[in-house]
C-alpha cells in the first residue's frame, strides 16, 4: 500500500528548545507508524499559537506552496488544535488536517485488538470529535481512509452531535462493564496472594520484547511506536522460584491525549495494583533522559510513585560513550540475548530482598508441599536438608503482607 504524504507544520517556542525537537523526531516517528510519510516539515518560532490559525499567514501560505509541489494528502499539527483552528487551516489549505492528538488516537484505533481496548480507543476518538463537528460536515462525508480516519467510522457519524452522545453512552456502559469484568479479576489475583510486576516504560523500549522472552508470550512485537495496546498478565517464575504475575502496559509517551488517558485509565490500573513496577527506558534514545521524566510523571498521576521499583536501561548494545543512569535502583543491559533478561531478573530479586522480611526456619521432611508452597511464595536462597534433624533448614526473604509471614517469622521477632 503506498504511503500518504504528509507535511508536519510546527510552532516552535524560543524558550523550550530541546524539547521540541525531541517531540518534532517524535511526530515523525508517529507518522511513520500510522503508515505516512513525512516530505517536508515546516517551522515557525511563536512564543504563543495563533489564536485562529495556529500558525501566521506567511507560514500557511508557504504551506499551501509545498502542499501544491509535492501533492501532498494530509497536514500533521504538532500540537493539539482547538476546534476553531482545526476549521480554519483545513478551510485555508484544502486538505485533510490532523493534529498530534488525532495522529496517536489512530494509531490506537489500528492497534488495539481486544474487545476492552478497542471500546477504549472508540470513547477517546468521540469524546475528541464531539466538539470539532461544527463545520466538518464536508470533511467528513469526503473521508475515504488514511491516517487520522480510522476508529469509531466517521463518514457514518455526520454532525449529528445527538448520534455521537448517544453512542458515548453506550461505549461507557459496555466498558463498565469490561473494567467491572478486570476488577473482578485482579481481586481473584489479590486474594490467592499473587505477586504482580508491572512493566511499564516509553513506547518502543523494549517492554514487549522482555516481556515474551520471560513468559513465552507470542504477543506482538515490533520496533514501532505503541506496538502493546491491550494489557496482557502472564505467570513466570524468578532464578529464585518465585512465582509472579507479569502484566505488559501499554507504552506511555508524551502528550497523551487527555481523552485518551481518561479512556486507557482502566488498563493503567495494572500499574495501580501491582506489587512492584519494572520501569524499562531505551538507554540508546538521545532523549532518554525525557522519555523517563514522562513515565515517572505519569507514575506519579496513577499515585504509584510510591511502589517498589527497577529501572532497566535496555539497549547497551546500541549505547556510544558512557551512561550515567538517572534512577536508583537500576540495572543496564541488554534484551537482545537472554543473558540481559536474566540480569534483570536478578536485579528484581536484589531489591525484592532489600524490601522485604528476612526470615529463618525448619521445614520437616514430610512437609514436601509446604516446602514448595515456600519457594514459589517468597525469595527463598538457602535450601539444605539437615540428617541429624530429618528437616530442612530455609533461609530467604517473604512480603511483609505476605499471609504465610506468621508461619516462617516468630511473632516475638516480628517487629525487631
Amino acid at each position: 500500500m503506498d504511503k500518504e504524504k504528509a507535511l508536519i507544520l510546527a510552532r516552535k517556542d524560543p524558550r523550550k528548545k530541546e524539547t521540541f525537537d525531541y517531540s518534532l523526531e517524535e511526530l515523525k516517528d508517529l507518522t511513520k507508524t500510522a503508515g505516512g510519510e513525512v516530505v517536508s516539515v515546516l517551522v515557525q518560532q511563536l512564543e504563543k499559537p495563533h489564536k485562529a490559525h495556529y500558525l501566521g499567514d506567511g507560514k500557511l501560505e508557504e504551506a499551501a506552496g509545498v502542499i501544491e509541489e509535492h501533492e501532498i494528502e494530509l497536514v500533521i499539527i504538532n500540537d493539539e488544535l482547538s476546534p476553531t483552528q482545526l476549521r480554519n487551516i483545513t478551510n485555508r489549505l484544502e486538505v485533510r488536517v490532523i493534529d498530534r492528538s488525532q495522529l496517536i488516537l489512530d494509531i490506537f484505533a489500528y492497534r488495539a485488538k481486544t474487545k476492552e481496548g478497542k471500546l477504549q480507543v472508540e470513547l477517546a476518538q468521540l469524546q475528541y470529535l464531539l466538539p470539532r463537528l461544527s463545520g466538518q460536515g464536508v470533511q467528513l462525508s469526503r473521508l475515504g481512509g488514511g491516517i487520522g480516519t480510522r476508529g469509531p467510522g466517521e463518514t457514518k457519524l455526520e454532525t449529528d452531535r445527538r448520534h455521537i452522545r448517544r453512542r458515548i453512552r453506550d461505549v461507557r456502559t459496555r466498558l463498565d462493564q469490561v473494567v467491572e469484568h478486570r476488577k473482578q479479576y485482579r481481586e481473584r489475583r489479590k486474594e490467592n496472594s499473587a505477586f504482580q510486576v508491572a512493566i511499564v516504560g516509553y513506547t518502543n523500549a523494549g517492554k514487549t520484547t522482555f516481556f515474551n522472552k520471560i513468559t513465552s508470550a507470542d504477543s506482538l512485537q515490533e520496533d514501532k511506536l505503541f506496538a502493546t495496546l491491550d494489557p496482557l498478565t502472564r505467570q513466570t517464575q524468578l532464578p529464585s522460584g518465585l512465582e509472579v504475575l507479569m502484566s505488559d502496559t501499554v507504552g506511555f509517551i508524551q502528550h497523551l491525549p487527555t481523552t485518551l488517558i481518561a479512556a486507557f485509565r482502566s488498563t493503567l490500573e495494572e500499574v495501580t495494583e501491582a506489587d512492584f513496577i519494572l520501569h524499562i527506558v531505551d538507554a540508546s534514545a538521545s532523549d532518554h533522559d525525557q522519555h523517563e521524566k514522562t513515565v515517572l510523571s505519569l507514575l506519579e498521576e496513577l499515585g504509584a510513585e510510591n511502589l517498589p521499583r527497577l529501572t532497566v536501561y535496555n539497549k547497551q548494545d546500541k549505547v556510544e560513550g558512557p551512561f550515567t543512569p538517572m534512577e536508583k535502583p537500576s540495572v543496564q543491559t541488554s534484551f537482545k540475548d537472554d543473558r540481559g533478561v536474566g540480569d534483570a531478573l536478578s536485579a528484581i530479586e536484589e531489591v525484592l530482598s532489600e524490601n522485604w522480611d528476612p526470615y529463618h526456619t525448619y521445614v520437616k521432611a514430610e512437609e514436601g508441599k509446604f516446602l514448595k508452597t515456600l519457594e514459589l511464595n517468597t525469595l527463598v536462597y538457602v535450601r539444605e536438608f539437615l540428617e541429624e534433624r530429618g528437616e530442612y533448614v530455609v533461609r530467604g526473604y517473604i512480603d511483609p503482607l505476605h499471609p504465610l509471614r506468621d508461619k516462617v517469622i516468630p511473632k516475638e521477632h516480628k517487629d525487631e
